[in-house]
């Protein structure tokens, strides 16, 4: 690295010893110059400029698509001068397909031109100034860079002749790929069908796809090929993700039986339903992983189950904690009153869940990559519910009353407007929460028609209203509830503290996400906010004491006021720049999650371990603390010397995002586990150290 910055520096504003090529920037692993097709300037010249590597063998880099890892080349040139213009985009020869650890590459190795077109504007000489950035790969990956300068004199000939670098052109070119000449279409079932006079079995022994852009395919997955009379078909397997309704870009190579390769330019436009283009063999891989038929019951019924088994998870517990307050009251409550207390709060949560259902499914139809828990992602949104939660907390501890019908009364329940809230705010505290049978559920409702999609967040809300259903349904449960009395009262201050408990873990949430300033706002706002509650209560205690109109305005103004500064005060800090605490990172013993560092560490063989969590996910940190982070685990991973690799889904990251759905999920905690030159092997979502040591000894 030391020669590669060495000679980068010695690349700034030397002019080149070659007729058309740059001072080279030279590394261990490969030799970069900038190379232009013409080593002299006419005027409104239109330039060819490149970028040449000559890799060292057993290295690589990437094309525009790099595949399952790596990452694409840049190029960005500008000419200043007598004439003057910047680079176009880089034009890419067919790269070559490395298949490795169950990953697939698109790259070159040896060497490749990546040229791109240059454009002159006036008449004499030019200089051009170049950077570039590329990643090389071998057992290691090495992101490297330079800055490259080249003057070119002005021709004194009309047409200026090619220069010695014109056949690296020449060669480029060749290789690139041409507009297909096939009408190219792709089904929603994967099959890609090339229709067109030429095509046959005895022109096509072989064919292969590589898609434009990543997280559309399944790249590592095999390609059927199906060749009749003016018709070809490949079977490829579409990742959850891919939008199906539209074209799919990308270049078919196909390859005759004297091994020649002709590269083709596609955009291939969709197609509805299935295709019967291509006979389909019994042993053949489902196209796509979107349920289909029965396996929508399925579904559904992993969705209800894990709404039930959300009740039981931390994250949700505050909110039940009043819902409890709820049920004692039930014990003195009619029939007649249970049921619609049940009724209600079951219409909150399963509204709650419809709503944010539409919402994600929107969202992902809209190329998001919105997951399960994504609000939890915007601080605003921690923000907004801590100061809530705090409010709530205080009206239980008595500090205000709000009176019958209104938000208020979801600390108590009363009411059906309180029942609906109790159940609203239930689904909004849930979500940093994911119940096992919940993957499948939420990867199928995001991955499938909108319609299902909606209903699988609905049945997951019946899942979590079920037990307080089953409460006020069967006869006599409600009955055996403790009768009314003085100890409620008690009770209902009680309740406050894991309202509390939870604000403090939302502050350790924001500082995660903004830094120690945001922590101190957020405080702030709930400081002011205790402040507007207590002279809330003030002015209600006074109204009912002595009638009081013109105190009781003053208070309900200021305590008014109080809730807009904190809002004006949030919306100023979420303007200014984060400042993230990075901690993933500084952990000892764990690295941070990279799709090239995953790629690396297993083509060396070694084992791997995949933490996926955030910290605004309390699954993900009690999973931490009782099965991750204890004395056995701990040994265990270091005497088979495994790699932890953390991922921190904490604020948003497109990277982590990809990864969880390229394994059929959409939401944290997710674990996986690489044994040296295995296929991974998913763990499930709530860990016990047996767990993890029976996976890791396998």
């Amino acid at each position: 690295m030391s020669a590669l910055l060495l000679s980068g520096v010695l690349g700034l504003g030397s002019v080149s010893a070659l007729a058309a090529e740059s001072v080279p920037v030279t590394s261990a692993n490969d030799t970069a110059t900038l190379v232009t097709d013409r080593d002299a300037v006419g005027p409104d010249q239109h330039l060819r400029v490149g970028l040449r590597l000559q890799l060292k063998p057993g290295w690589h880099t990437y094309w525009i698509n790099p595949g399952d890892a790596g990452d694409t080349p840049t190029l960005d040139v500008t000419a200043d001068g007598g004439a003057t213009g910047k680079g176009g985009p880089i034009h890419w020869p067919v790269p070559v397909r490395i298949s490795e650890g169950g990953l697939m590459s698109y790259a070159y190795v040896n060497e490749v031109t990546l040229p791109e077109d240059l454009v002159l504007k006036g008449s004499g000489g030019t200089t051009l100034h170049a950077h570039a950035e590329w990643l090389v790969c071998a057992q290691v990956c090495i992101p490297e860079s330079g800055d490259f300068t080249l003057t070119l004199p002005d021709s004194t000939a009309d047409v200026p002749e090619g220069g010695p670098q014109a056949d690296l052109f020449r060669k480029a070119e060749a290789a690139m790929p041409v507009v297909s000449p096939f009408a190219a279409s792709v089904s929603a079932d994967g099959v890609l069908t090339l229709s067109g006079k030429g095509l046959s079995a005895a022109s096509v022994s072989q064919a292969w796809f590589l898609p434009q852009d990543g997280g559309v395919i399944d790249q590592v997955a095999d390609q059927k090929l199906h060749v009749s009379d003016g018709q070809l078909t490949l079977r490829l397997k579409f990742l959850k993700s891919a939008h199906r309704d539209r074209p799919l870009a990308g270049v078919v190579v196909l390859k005759d039986a004297a091994g020649q390769e002709s590269p083709l330019q596609i955009e291939a436009r969709p197609v509805g339903g299935a295709s019967a283009a291509a006979p389909v063999q019994a042993d053949a891989a489902p196209a796509s992983d979107v349920p289909t038929g029965a396996g929508w019951l399925r579904v559904l019924l992993f969705a209800f189950v894990g709404g039930l088994i959300l009740n039981l998870m931390p994250c949700v517990f505050p909110v039940l904690a009043m819902k409890a307050l709820s049920l004692a009251k039930m014990g003195g409550a009619g029939r007649g009153a249970q049921l619609q207390s049940a009724l209600f709060y079951t219409l909150g949560v399963t509204g709650a869940f419809a709503a944010l259902g539409i919402v994600m499914i929107g969202l992902r139809l809209a190329g998001s990559a919105a997951g399960w828990g994504f609000q939890f992602q915007s601080p605003g949104f921690v923000v907004g519910v801590c100061w809530l939660l705090f409010l709530m907390g205080l009206n239980l501890l008595g500090v205000f009353e709000v009176s019958a019908g209104r938000l208020g009364q979801v600390q108590t329940g009363g009411g059906r407007s309180g029942d609906m809230m109790t159940g609203l705010l239930a689904v909004i505290v849930a979500t940093p929460c994911t119940a096992p049978f919940m993957g499948v559920a939420i990867a199928g409702a995001l991955g499938g028609p909108p319609v299902m999609g909606v209903l699988v967040f609905l049945s997951m809300g019946l899942g979590l209203a079920f037990p307080y259903i089953l409460v006020a349904g069967v006869p006599g449960v409600a009955s055996r509830m403790p009768k009314p009395g003085a100890w409620m009262g008690i009770l209902k201050q009680v309740l406050a503290f894991p309202l509390f408990a939870t604000c403090v873990w939302l502050l350790w949430v924001a500082a995660i996400q903004r830094g120690v300033t945001f922590v101190a706002l957020t405080a702030g706002g709930v400081v002011l906010l205790g402040f507007a509650g207590w002279i809330y209560g003030v002015g209600q205690r006074r109204s009912m004491l002595e009638g009081g109109r013109g105190t009781v305005a003053f208070c309900r103004i200021v305590a008014v006021l109080c809730v807009v500064v904190c809002g004006a005060s949030l919306a100023q800090g979420l303007r200014a720049a984060p400042a993230p605490v990075v901690t993933g990172a500084s952990e000892a013993g764990i690295e941070p999650f990279s799709e090239a560092r995953l790629a690396e560490l297993r083509a060396q063989g070694k084992p791997v371990f995949i933490d996926m969590t955030a910290s605004w996910c309390i699954t993900c940190m009690v999973n931490e603390r009782v099965a991750l982070d204890v004395p056995s685990v701990q040994q265990a991973f270091r005497d088979r010397k495994i790699v932890f690799l953390k991922g921190d889904w904490t604020n948003r990251n497109a990277a982590i995002g990809a990864f969880l759905k390229a394994h059929g999920r959409d939401g944290v905690p997710f674990y996986m586990y690489y044994a040296p030159h295995q296929e991974g092997v998913v763990l499930p979502q709530i860990l016990t150290p047996g767990i993890v040591l029976s996976t890791i000894g396998k």
